[in-house]
């Protein structure tokens, strides 16, 4: 069985561009060779997009082969299948991994248990606030629930996203 998804790279020095397609080449199982273009967010990076085919799962391997690169944004998103949700992750160097699963028209559903453990983080501290929180720091109920739906990560990558409008687009598909 065989599922859909989208490499994102938002931006990423262009000495790292072979060393990423490598890294994805391995999770895929197959060549890859990214149709690398400029960013206009961020000059002197590039960006690229890929639309690949695999084995469910996929969109976490590529995730951990890229995740910890520094300079590098990048987003993967996976359609569901039958027995696993779709999912989708986005890394920024400053935030690290945010990964939730989705519904086909992109949102993103968190589960109970996520939302009873930000009820008990903003009513811990609920004076605390601000962005993306560590383990040992609450904020307020607002600001937990940005965090699960990945507000941070938005705020930070959307400069890149609408930057790569137009930016061509390849399929590639893991056979075997």
């Amino acid at each position: 069985m065989f599922v859909r998804g989208v490499l994102q790279v938002h931006s990423a020095p262009p000495a790292l561009c072979p060393h990423i397609e490598w890294a994805v080449a391995g999770a895929l199982g197959v060549p890859v060779n990214l149709p690398w273009v400029a960013q206009a967010a961020a000059p002197g990076m590039v960006r690229a997009e890929l639309d690949w085919q695999a084995s469910p799962g996929t969109s976490a391997a590529i995730t951990s082969a890229l995740a910890g690169w520094s300079q590098l944004r990048f987003e993967v998103t996976e359609e569901a299948s039958p027995g696993c949700d779709a999912v989708r992750y986005s890394y920024t160097p400053d935030l690290g991994v945010f990964s939730a699963v989705t519904m086909a028209n992109g949102d993103i559903l968190i589960p109970e248990s996520q939302l009873r453990a930000a009820l008990t983080l903003a009513a811990v501290t609920p004076e605390l606030v601000g962005g993306p929180r560590s383990p040992d720091r609450a904020g307020s109920l607002e600001d937990e629930i940005a965090r699960l739906l990945g507000q941070p990560w938005d705020d930070e990558l959307e400069p890149f996203r609408c930057a790569g409008d137009g930016a061509p687009v390849r399929w590639l598909h893991a056979t075997g």
